[in-house]
C-alpha cells in the first residue's frame, strides 16, 4: 500500500491489533519518507530510527503474543523538539543549549510511550517557540509541503509537516499563541488546543520547569479529528502530584448531529485584518450547517470589548514569554520599556510594557480575564461552539527580516504587521477555551485554510465532534501535492 503513512492513526492502529500491518514495516513506510521527504522540508531535526526499530519489533513481538500495549501501539510518532524524551536534545532552537540532552521523558511524552507509541524523532521549532514561522539557527528553517517558499506556521511548524506528508503518524504539540492552531492551518491537517490545564506541561521546558505557563497547553496533532480524540484521551489528566486527589472527567459532546449543535459564526473584527476569501469560506461551511439543520448566528458574541480581550492577552502573554527569555534577551525589552514616553501606545509600547509588569498590574489584568471568562461562560448557555479563522490568512512566504513585532505580511492587498493576527489565537485561548482546527476548502491560491471550532471551557469533546462531523460530511485532510504516494 503506497499510501499506508498518510492513512489515519486510529486507522492504521486498528491495522495493527488486527495484525494486518506490522509495526516494523509501518515504521520503515514512515522512514522512508522521512529518508524522501525530510532533506526538502526540514521537519524533523533529531531522530533515532534504530533505537524506534528495536522498539517496533518488541511491539511486534508482543503482539504475536498477544499482548495490548495500549490505543498507540506500534504506530510511529514524532514530537515537538520542545518535550523531553530521555537522550534527545531539548533546545527550543536555542543554539547554547545545542547539548541539553534530557535525562526523563516529559509526562506527555511518557504517556504516548505507554500508550505503545514508536518515537523515532522530534520535529522544528522556532527559537523559544516565539514565531509564527519555524528557524532558528541551529536547526535551520522548515519549509511548507504545499508550498516551499511560505511558512508552514509554528511554533509547532515541524510538527504539522510531518504530519502532512506522512513522516509520523501522531504528533504532540504546545499552544500559547495558536502554536497548534495555526500550522495546522498553514498545513492542512487538525489539531486541538485543549482546555488550560488538561495536558500535563512538565518537562516541556528548555531550563526544567515545574509550573505550568499561564496560557500555555499542549495537545495533539493528527490527519484527522477521530486521531485528535484519541491522542488526547491518552496524554490529557492530571499530573502525579495532583492525581491523589483529582480526576479529569470532561462532559461528552453536547450534539453528535448537525441539527443538534447550536453555532455562533464569527469571521471578523476590527482589531485585526482577515483576508475576505477565507472569511468566505467560514461563511459558505455555516451556510452548509445549517441547511443541515443547525441553528446559526452570525452576530451572537459574548458581552465583552473584543479590543480590550485583545489588549489583556497581548499583556499576559508578553509578561510571560519576555520573562521566560534569557537575561541578556530580557534586558533589550527593559531598556526599551524605560524609553517609552507616558502617551506611547501600539504593540511595541504595549510588549515593552509587559516585560516590566508588576505582580500588582499583573493581577489587574488577570482580573479583569476572569471577567471575560464569566462573560464567555454565560454566551455558552445559549450557543454550542463558535466558528472563527484561525489567523489571517493562508501561509504567508518566510520572512526571517529584522524583529517578528516589525514585520508585515499582505492581507487583502494591504500590509499588516504580522504580530496582529494573534487575535485569533488570543481571543478565545486568554480564557482557556479548547479549540479544535479541521482543514476547510482550499484557497485560490492552492495553499490551505483551518477552521477554528471553539467551545466553552472543558467542552474539548463538543469542538472535537463538529469538527469529525465536518470532516466526514464535507471532508478533511488531503495529502499536499507530490505528497499523496
Amino acid at each position: 500500500m503506497s499510501d499506508i503513512a498518510l492513512r489515519s492513526a486510529t486507522a492504521l492502529a486498528a491495522d495493527i491489533k488486527a495484525k494486518r500491518i506490522g509495526c516494523g514495516e509501518l515504521l520503515e513506510a514512515c522512514l522512508a519518507r522521512l529518508e524522501r521527504f525530510n532533506p526538502t522540508l526540514n521537519a524533523v531535526i533529531w531522530q533515532d530510527p534504530e533505537q524506534a526499530r528495536s522498539r517496533a519489533r518488541e511491539a511486534d513481538a508482543a503482539l504475536a503474543r498477544g499482548e495490548d500495549w495500549g490505543p498507540l501501539m506500534g504506530l510511529p510518532t514524532t514530537i515537538k523538539e520542545s518535550y523531553d524524551f530521555a537522550g534527545a536534545p531539548t533546545t527550543w532552537g536555542q543554539p547554547n543549549l545545542a547539548d541539553n540532552l534530557a535525562a526523563t521523558h516529559a509526562v506527555a511524552t511518557q504517556r504516548l510511550l505507554d500508550a505503545g507509541a514508536v518515537i523515532y524523532g522530534k520535529t522544528n521549532v522556532p527559537i523559544y517557540l516565539s514565531d509564527w514561522q519555524s528557524f532558528n539557527a541551529l536547526y535551520g528553517t522548515t519549509n511548507n509541503p504545499w508550498d516551499p517558499s511560505r511558512t508552514p506556521g509554528g511554533s509547532s511548524g515541524g510538527s504539522a509537516v510531518a504530519l502532512a506528508t506522512g513522516m509520523s503518524a501522531v504528533e504532540i504539540g504546545s499552544d500559547i499563541g495558536a502554536s497548534i492552531r495555526n500550522p495546522a492551518h498553514y498545513c492542512g491537517v487538525t489539531g486541538h488546543k485543549p482546555t488550560h490545564g488538561i495536558v500535563p506541561l512538565r518537562g516541556h521546558s528548555d531550563h526544567a520547569s515545574l509550573s505550568h505557563p499561564d496560557i500555555s497547553v499542549g495537545g495533539p496533532l493528527a490527519r484527522h479529528v477521530g486521531d485528535l480524540e484519541a491522542i488526547l484521551d491518552v496524554i490529557a489528566g492530571p499530573d502525579e502530584i495532583e492525581a491523589g486527589g483529582l480526576r479529569l472527567d470532561l462532559p461528552p459532546p453536547r450534539a453528535t448531529a448537525f441539527k443538534d449543535f447550536r453555532v455562533a459564526v464569527m469571521v471578523g473584527d476590527p482589531s485585526v485584518a482577515t483576508d475576505s476569501e477565507y472569511q468566505q469560506k467560514i461563511l459558505d461551511l455555516a451556510k452548509e450547517l445549517e441547511k443541515a439543520g443547525a441553528k446559526v448566528s452570525y452576530d451572537a458574541r459574548p458581552d465583552l470589548d473584543s479590543a480590550r480581550a485583545f489588549w489583556i492577552y497581548v499583556r499576559l502573554l508578553r509578561a510571560l514569554t519576555v520573562a521566560r527569555l534569557p537575561d541578556a534577551d530580557r534586558a533589550v525589552w527593559v531598556e526599551r520599556a524605560a524609553a517609552l514616553t507616558p502617551d506611547q501606545e501600539g504593540r511595541f509600547a504595549d510588549v515593552a510594557r509587559a516585560a516590566v509588569l508588576s505582580h500588582r498590574d499583573w493581577l489587574d489584568a488577570h482580573e479583569e480575564r476572569e471577567e471575560h471568562r464569566w462573560a464567555w461562560h454565560r454566551f455558552f448557555q445559549d450557543w454550542d461552539v463558535l466558528l472563527a479563522p484561525v489567523g489571517a490568512g493562508p501561509a504567508f512566504p518566510h520572512d526571517q527580516t529584522g524583529e517578528r513585532i516589525h514585520r508585515t505580511i499582505t492581507v487583502n492587498g494591504r500590509e499588516e504587521n504580522t504580530t496582529d493576527q494573534l487575535f485569533w489565537a488570543g481571543f478565545f485561548g486568554v480564557v482557556s477555551l479548547p479549540s479544535t482546527v479541521c482543514p476547510l476548502p482550499l484557497h485560490s491560491s492552492g495553499l490551505p485554510l483551518g477552521l477554528q471550532i471553539v467551545g466553552p471551557q472543558f467542552g474539548d469533546r463538543t469542538t472535537l465532534a463538529l469538527g469529525r462531523l465536518i470532516e466526514e460530511a464535507f471532508g478533511g485532510y488531503r495529502p499536499p501535492p507530490g505528497y499523496a504516494d
